[in-house]
């Protein structure tokens, strides 16, 4: 099952942002701003379901690949 290139960097762009909204949320925890600790949780939880939609959009597109060879 082969991947594209875009939903690999997609995939990879969501992770990374995943990553520094966690530390941003470590912080802002620590600091006891925790207005913005909600804040970067929600767009965490939201970042989820973009990487799970872009993945199973890869996936069928690669089975779909398969299927014509």
């Amino acid at each position: 099952m082969k991947r594209s290139w875009v939903g690999v960097i997609l995939l990879s762009s969501i992770l990374m942002m995943n990553i520094v909204f966690t530390q941003f949320l470590v912080h802002q925890f620590y600091y006891e701003n925790y207005e913005r600790t909600i804040l970067y949780t929600f767009i965490n939880l939201l970042l989820f379901p973009a990487a799970l939609f872009i993945y199973k959009k890869e996936k069928r597109r690669g089975v779909q690949n398969e299927d014509k060879k």
